[in-house]
């Protein structure tokens, strides 16, 4: 993946969002500096409110990473979206709308894409083999 020329769909300012569980982030930060970015920080902390058992403590929570590439993206919207966000979990590897609803909320006029997308949403392109 880190071969991948993520760089070839970006814009020359933008963001990119990844999820990684907490087992997979120093695997995360190492694929998104491979694309051409720079870590930023963790945007989201999605509470799954199911455990899981680790190695250490119960796994609950997924984290959704930022990097940028360039400047942050401008226009802004909006600013005080909260980290947390506290949704059950659903099918396996299925993402919460809560947290694309923010990132268009924060960014609503740049363009979008999802790469491994499971399914299409409004205003977004999509990539992935598992598309409905």
């Amino acid at each position: 993946m880190k071969t991948w020329d993520v760089a070839s769909i970006s814009e020359e300012d933008c963001l990119l969002f990844m999820w990684s569980s907490s087992p997979h982030l120093d695997q995360a930060i190492q694929l998104g500096k491979a694309w051409g970015f720079r870590w930023a920080t963790v945007a989201f902390v999605w509470d799954k409110q199911r455990l899981n058992p680790g190695f250490y403590t119960m796994s609950q929570c997924e984290l959704c990473l930022v990097f940028r590439r360039g400047k942050i993206p401008q226009p802004r919207g909006a600013r005080n979206m909260r980290q947390l966000v506290q949704i059950k979990r659903t099918r396996h590897s299925e993402k919460p709308d809560a947290v694309r609803e923010r990132i268009e909320k924060m960014f609503p006029h740049q363009c979008k894409i999802e790469l491994f997308a499971r399914k299409r949403h409004q205003g977004w392109d999509a990539w992935g083999l598992e598309i409905h």
